[in-house]
């Protein structure tokens, strides 16, 4: 059996081991694939592993021998899932093994706005402490998370663990959710989207890209926000639309934002967020903890051993996620 992953680079830069994925076949790990050497590349393959290099109906047509199709990833839209399955192939992807470093970079971003560390931190070795008048001094307003209400959009795996640091740090927690659970836990308030962007003092989206969710904050809900509020967005790049967050940054409508996505990856070098005022952006960088990634690698090996032996394990669109 052969297995071609197309883009393990991002997975693996090095500090992982593919030896377990080898062991279960003819193994080629390639770091990148352009989209012209993707045919060549997988075109003998059995066993096909992709992050983000794009598998549409046109490339599956032209790998014959192709029998399954493993994402490195939970988003699988880099997959024509459905022509897959028309064509026998099932399609896996890792459902949960980032959410505690997703969860983490979340307050990462929002402490970073909150208290500005770098910041301070920067000031103190340019010598302004030693030169202070004061003992201590700051050039922002620190602020306090206990008491503030945090508003989560998707209540999934990592909406969840976010809550959970939320209510650490002794905040209220609004959530908008597709589908309700039956039983919340105790402290979380279900509400609608509209409650949530006016009642939030952080703003914090988990939630998949669809065509419901594209552009979910625009202007509108952005003008809806509190002018105190901060936005953070691990999730997608396109659910916020980006020319509405720089603005509502530069005229102050909101007191700051936290990214770890953008609408495109790699941005462009004149991407106007780059101008933003009161603005972090790291670059997608919450699911790569090497915790995270190991934990993305073993049941991305294990996928492929469950369908191997017959077992269908977080197979798209089966219902059995398991």
């Amino acid at each position: 059996m052969k297995i071609v992953v197309l883009d393990g680079y991002t997975l693996n830069p090095g500090d992982l081991n593919w030896d377990p994925l080898r062991r279960l076949g003819d193994c080629v790990v390639y770091d990148r694939t352009g989209a012209e050497e993707v045919v060549e590349r997988a075109g003998g393959a059995d066993v096909v592993l992709t992050n983000k290099t794009v598998l549409d109906r046109k490339v599956i047509t032209e790998l014959p021998r192709l029998k399954y199709i493993g994402v490195l990833a939970t988003g699988y839209n880099v997959v024509d899932v459905a022509y897959a399955a028309a064509r026998g192939i099932p399609v896996t992807n890792v459902p949960d093994y980032s959410s505690p470093s997703v969860a983490q970079m979340v307050f990462a971003l929002l402490l970073e706005l909150t208290n500005r560390v770098g910041h301070h931190s920067q000031t103190v070795f340019e010598g302004r402490w030693s030169q202070s008048s004061d003992f201590c001094y700051w050039d922002f307003p620190v602020i306090e998370l206990y008491g503030l209400t945090m508003g989560i959009v998707g209540y999934g795996r990592i909406g969840r663990a976010v809550g959970n640091l939320a209510q650490a740090f002794g905040m209220k927690i609004l959530v908008h959710t597709k589908t309700v659970p039956p039983i919340m836990p105790a402290g979380i308030i279900p509400c609608d989207l509209g409650t949530l962007f006016c009642d939030s003092d952080v703003i914090s989206l988990h939630c998949p890209l669809s065509q419901e969710t594209k552009g979910l904050v625009d202007a509108e809900r952005l003008d809806m926000m509190k002018p105190s509020a901060y936005l953070i967005n691990t999730s997608r790049g396109e659910l916020v639309v980006e020319e509405a967050l720089a603005n509502a940054l530069n005229r102050g409508r909101i007191a700051g934002a936290g990214l770890d996505v953008l609408p495109k990856e790699p941005p462009d070098p004149n991407c106007s967020l780059f101008n933003a005022n009161n603005l972090y952006i790291t670059p997608h960088i919450a699911w790569a903890s090497r915790s995270a990634r190991n934990r993305l690698m073993h049941t991305a090996v294990s996928n492929l051993e469950a369908f191997l032996e017959g077992r269908d394990q977080n197979v798209i669109g089966t219902g059995n996620a398991s």
